[in-house]
């Protein structure tokens, strides 16, 4: 995604010390999305650190979107600033397409999913990169266990303040984004138990998982600059909450999701979080009542979503009526029926309601290694399903 006025994959920019930290407003619901990947084997299936052979073989018209991660069995692949979900996806087409070709020359594939099902950690080596061997240093085995995978999406603002407001009510709906793209039940070869393991393993960093309650973008700064002025992080690249604001591309940045199993679920995932976001903001403006949601509900949802994924019952925020995923989502693709029409996105937001009644990407790795008994095979069939291009 180009470094402009909007959002791109690029962490946070730094800021002085002690400084301010001025938001980059948005006048539109602008979109950017990032997809992270496992470098997978094409033969063995097991995860590979091949992203540098990678990138020097992508083709120059998409080398400034696909980008390495801490691990070098990690690609992430960034649209361009977008306008609608259409667009997005058009654009990830494309650039997915490219990488596949590339990896075709290598004999690797991709991964869609937020876990691999038998790679071990110990495995995998760290892209050397001073950021990252020093978030290694200071992590320590927090940062050896980050070998996962994860679908982050970029919607414009128009003020700081208002993407503090957006981040705090936005938060009931996270865990219903997870339950929707839960894609991790293994680790290092077992099965957790959990449909969503990633999530659990996010929540072992210092500064990730929910984001604390702030009341306007003057309380989020003096944070930023407390956490670095004590030495509790270094800079504010290392806030990474399943929700935050990105100042220097002027959005709220959603990021708990997993990585979705295909690119149709990414998209439809993409269209339930712009229209959220851009409802939220209408909201705002017009003037509405902020019905307070304990954060110990919204803790409640996210271990039954991360536990359970489609099967999952969430807490009503406001009834307190224990409700099933579908039930929710149908409702919320209702109510933000005139939203999307608006975004014009209505047939990928409609697709939010197909992939609640399907069994989740973590159910079918399960039911793929009952059929089979094998985790290569499991992501084997995996890998081939979610691919675009047809293989050269």
């Amino acid at each position: 995604m180009v470094k402009t006025n909007a959002q791109d994959s690029s962490p946070l920019p730094d800021v002085p010390h002690g400084g301010r930290i001025d938001f980059r407003s948005n006048t539109t619901p602008t979109l950017g999305v990032e997809l992270e990947f496992g470098i997978v084997d094409a033969n063995s299936m097991a995860l590979t650190s091949a992203i540098e052979p990678l990138l020097n073989k992508l083709p120059d018209h998409v080398c400034d979107f696909v980008k390495p991660e801490l691990i070098q069995s990690c690609v992430e692949v960034n649209t361009k600033v977008c306008a609608t979900v259409a667009e997005a996806g058009q654009d990830l087409r494309g650039k997915i397409e490219a990488v596949e070709a590339a990896c075709d020359e290598l004999n690797l594939g991709l991964w869609w999913g937020a876990t691999h099902p038998f790679s071990r950690c110990s495995d995998q080596e760290i892209t050397p990169n001073e950021r990252y061997r020093d978030l290694v240093d200071l992590l320590q085995e927090m940062a050896r266990r980050l070998v996962s995978f994860g679908l982050h999406v970029h919607v414009g603002v128009d003020s700081g303040d208002k993407a503090i407001m957006i981040c705090d009510r936005i938060m009931q709906h996270l865990p219903t984004l997870l339950a929707m793209t839960v894609s991790s039940p293994f680790f290092e070869g077992r099965a957790t138990g959990l449909a969503s393991i990633r999530s659990k393993i996010m929540e072992g960093l210092p500064t990730a998982g929910m984001p604390p309650l702030m009341r306007n973008w003057s309380e989020y700064v003096w944070l930023i600059n407390h956490l670095v002025d004590t030495g509790f992080i270094n800079t504010i690249r290392e806030i990474w909450w399943d929700v935050r604001p990105h100042h220097n591309f002027g959005t709220v940045e959603i990021r708990i999701c997993d990585m979705p199993g295909n690119l149709e679920d990414v998209l439809g995932v993409t269209a339930l979080i712009q229209c959220l976001v851009k409802a939220l903001s209408d909201m705002i403006d017009r003037g509405a009542y902020q019905h307070d949601c304990h954060p110990m509900m919204v803790r409640q949802n996210k271990w039954r979503a991360a536990r359970y994924g489609n099967s999952a019952q969430l807490v009503d925020a406001f009834t307190h009526e224990v409700r099933d995923l579908n039930s929710v989502v149908t409702e919320l693709v209702e109510r933000l029926w005139p939203t999307a029409q608006e975004l014009q996105c209505e047939e990928h937001l409609r697709h939010a309601v197909r992939i609640t009644e399907l069994p989740s990407w973590a159910e079918r790795q399960e039911t793929l290694l009952k059929e089979t008994d094998d985790p290569a095979e499991v992501t084997r069939r995996l890998v081939q399903q979610s691919r675009l291009s047809i293989p050269t």
